[in-house]
């Protein structure tokens, strides 16, 4: 073929990393138009090795490289231990669900938080922090919750606008608090411990529910008309409650501490965990059908996931080749700005890129380009501190949890927000009159709650690095 394209030629003085740069904003824009992240990224990742073995190799021979790589890098990372977890995570949640867990776990909350301000929300804001440590998907327990709350709270007189917020806000609690997927993903892509960051994700996912839990109460102390408090249960009805929640705290109980005393690997914890709650779900009553949906979800929640880390790794790939996380790491450093003044900046960032894409989408194909930079900001050696006042575990540790949270609020902010869209379905399906543009408005004040978490854990960065730091 080179007989009649001498690709060689053609590319001889075309700068690698300027087509990186192109490159990449023809993602974002592949992206943006609708092109589902997976295939974006794998295309122009593929097209971009062609690019750079076509001008070292010729047409042929490049492209068999290119075609190579691109076909190794996916069979490499299906094939990794730490991906084996995610599937576990996942189905935990929704066999939680369909054995019916989660109304136990909702009753539970209800009958002891609910004669607070707007209690049936705060309840719900509990609820779903409990499920998302057995469910690990934040659209999974969005889902669960605007089933079993939304119609409670409407019961009773809340506003429709605030009910449906609240549980599209409470299922981004499932990012940060362990079992989470994502934070799986952040450790496979930046190669870190996947056990200290899920411990490390469990404080700061308390505080984000505490915060959310204190907006709403101050909401409705200030406006009673959004949610008025539900009263009349005895300590009798409360304490007959506890016996249904328990399931949950053992699975919890399971994952959590199993990791922390060294008793299982997170992949063996998140296999323990769906056996225990599979057993639970039986014993529950939990039919075949049941159990054939739970399946069925979760296969097709783990294939999307999967895809999704496939076809960025073989962009990121292409990254490494052309070298642009060195360089923006390189220009993060040479900034004449203050370290935490940098980090504002990428997280803002975030905010915007938020706005447009989804979390686990808007991680994978920036982290090969952030995170870099961020550990070329601090820049500790060996256990000494770098610039943020921590070593390079503890910076690389510490960023995937901000990033993570500051990945929750594309899941409430338009117009792509998603658990948005999943409680406006599911709202609809269930006849309630509630629209996309209901929930945006009801999500919209836990977006100042969520910067005020990423305040606090920026301020106080041993709120993360706490618990992993007591495994060593």
């Amino acid at each position: 073929m080179d007989q009649f394209i001498d690709m060689k030629s053609v590319l001889e003085g075309v700068d690698i990393f300027n087509v990186s740069l192109w490159l990449s904003g023809l993602l974002l824009i592949l992206v943006l138009i609708g092109v589902r992240v997976a295939f974006a990224a794998a295309f122009i990742g593929f097209v971009g090795l062609c690019v750079f073995f076509m001008q070292k190799q010729g047409f042929d021979k490049g492209l068999i490289t290119a075609a190579k790589l691109t076909g190794q890098v996916p069979h490499s990372k299906a094939t990794s231990y730490a991906l084996s977890l995610i599937p576990t995570f996942i189905l935990i949640g929704y066999l939680a669900y369909y054995a019916g867990l989660t109304k136990y776990l909702f009753e539970c909350a209800k009958r002891w938080i609910g004669w607070t301000p707007g209690g049936l929300a705060v309840a719900t804001i509990f609820a779903t922090a409990g499920f998302a440590a057995v469910s690990g998907a934040s659209v999974a327990t969005s889902a669960v919750f605007a089933r079993i709350a939304i119609p409670e709270m409407l019961k009773v007189g809340y506003d429709k606008r605030f009910a449906a917020g609240v549980v599209a806000a409470g299922g981004t609690l499932a990012s940060l608090i362990p079992p989470s997927a994502i934070l799986v993903i952040y450790a496979i892509i930046v190669e870190q411990s996947v056990g200290k960051l899920l411990l490390a994700g469990f404080l700061p996912g308390l505080v984000s529910a505490l915060i959310y839990a204190g907006l709403v109460m101050g909401l409705a102390r200030f406006r009673p008309s959004l949610g008025p408090p539900v009263g009349g249960y005895t300590w009798s009805e409360r304490f007959k409650s506890l016996p249904g929640a328990l399931p949950i705290l053992l699975v919890v109980f399971i994952i959590v501490y199993s990791i922390y005393f060294g008793w299982a690997t997170p992949t063996e914890a998140g296999a323990l965990g769906a056996g225990v709650v599979l057993v639970m779900a039986l014993w529950q009553g939990m039919r075949w059908g049941q159990l054939q949906s739970a399946l069925m979800e979760a296969a097709k929640l783990t294939v999307m996931i999967f895809a999704m880390i496939w076809g960025v790794l073989i962009y990121v790939r292409f990254l490494g080749f052309a070298k642009l996380p060195d360089a923006f790491a390189n220009f993060i450093t040479g900034v004449d700005l203050g370290p935490y003044q940098v980090l504002l900046l990428i997280l803002l960032a975030y905010v915007v890129l938020g706005m447009f894409m989804d979390a686990i989408g808007m991680l994978i194909l920036t982290l090969p380009i952030t995170f870099p930079a961020v550990m070329a900001l601090n820049g500790g050696v060996g256990d000494a501190p770098g610039a943020l006042g921590m070593t390079q575990e503890e910076a690389a540790i510490w960023f995937g949890i901000i990033v993570v949270k500051m990945a929750e609020l594309c899941l409430i902010t338009p117009p792509i927000g998603l658990n948005c869209f999943v409680v406006a379905g599911v709202a609809q399906d269930a006849k309630m009159d509630i629209s996309v543009q209901d929930v945006f408005r009801g999500a919209s004040p836990f977006f100042v709650a969520d910067v005020a978490t990423v305040a606090v854990l920026i301020a106080f960065p041993g709120i993360v690095l706490w618990l992993p730091g007591l495994i060593g």
